[in-house]
């Protein structure tokens, strides 16, 4: 029995490797799903279980140069993704509907390969977000949401541009997504810049919206293809998972909304109002827990990482 098992695996991991795309066979990471499962194994176990005890009995970080240069690296690096995809086809030939995808060797078709894989790519650098959150003791930001949000885009991309010709309409959400990301890296830029750009950043509530909004692009976007007479796109069943993936992102994300925002009124503060301590200003935010319910007015407690009920305890 397990000599069966073992054997079938040995022959669909056979299948993998010869069914990859064989443009983006030699991009870094592109060589095996072994790889890059390891990579977000680690990176879950760092951020649930090292990370947190490492910090555990530690100051956080302060990082505030770090993050700066970090979030607008990422805004730099996620521009050039948006404009390489409206070069490669969404900003020239693609009509924005049944766009097959470009098997050939054209200057243009490996111009959108090279710009699918730097958003492959993007994906393993965002892990940092998560890290830097844990070495600064952010903890009430190391939700379900986040977690799973990061770790399963990079996994899902790799048999999406692996097992299916890369580009035509099933990339549209990637050019989505790395738009939504400029506006994102430059609002975590700003606001580690310091309290003189807080005044900057009265759009933070707005910052769940534009990925609500995100989600129904994608998704109506791809749901064209249910009402066309003839769309002949090279493998339909990445257009059902896509389609899949902005329903269920739309879900999680407006479950968000809910929570931090009308129940738990996670609003933005003024910045008369935040708190100061040796000259840095902090905000205290509502923590969204297992059960949906927030822990608001400083019922929290953190114990090796982790937020229990309780009074407020400075780490």
């Amino acid at each position: 029995m397990f000599e069966e098992v073992f054997s079938s695996a040995l022959r669909f991991y056979d299948y993998l490797l010869k069914r990859t795309d064989a443009r983006v066979r030699d991009y870094p990471l592109m060589q095996s799903p072994i790889q890059m499962t390891v990579i977000l194994l680690g990176y879950v176990f760092f951020v649930l279980y090292v990370g947190p005890r490492y910090m555990a009995n530690r100051k956080p970080f302060s990082l505030k140069t770090t993050m700066i240069v970090y979030n607008f690296s990422m805004v730099a690096f996620n521009s050039y993704i948006v404009y390489e995809f409206l070069m490669s086809g969404w900003g020239t030939t693609y009509t924005w509907r049944c766009d097959l995808c470009d098997t050939s060797n054209s200057p243009q078709a490996l111009r959108m390969v090279r710009g699918a894989w730097l958003f492959y790519f993007s994906k393993y650098v965002e892990l940092l977000d998560t890290v830097f959150f844990v070495l600064r003791k952010k903890h009430s930001q190391v939700t379900f949401l986040h977690i799973f949000h990061h770790s399963i885009l990079p996994w899902t991309w790799w048999w999406g541009i692996t097992l299916t010709p890369v580009g035509g309409m099933g990339s549209f959400h990637a050019l989505v997504n790395a738009c939504v990301h400029v506006i994102m890296y430059t609002y975590y830029g700003l606001a580690a810049a310091g309290p003189r750009f807080q005044k900057y950043l009265w759009w933070k509530k707005y910052m769940t919206a534009i990925q609500l909004i995100q989600f129904i692009l994608v998704t109506v976007h791809i749901s064209q293809y249910y009402f066309m007479e003839k769309c002949e796109f090279q493998v339909p069943l990445f257009i059902h998972l896509i389609l899949i993936y902005g329903m269920f992102f739309f879900i999680l994300f407006s479950n968000f909304w809910i929570q931090a925002y009308v129940k738990g009124k996670r609003l933005p503060v003024s910045i008369e109002d935040k708190p100061t301590q040796n000259g840095i200003t902090t905000v205290i935010e509502p923590v969204v827990v297992a059960n949906g319910k927030h822990l608001e007015n400083g019922n929290v407690h953190y114990t090796n990482g982790f937020a229990h009920n309780g009074k407020v305890k400075e780490i």
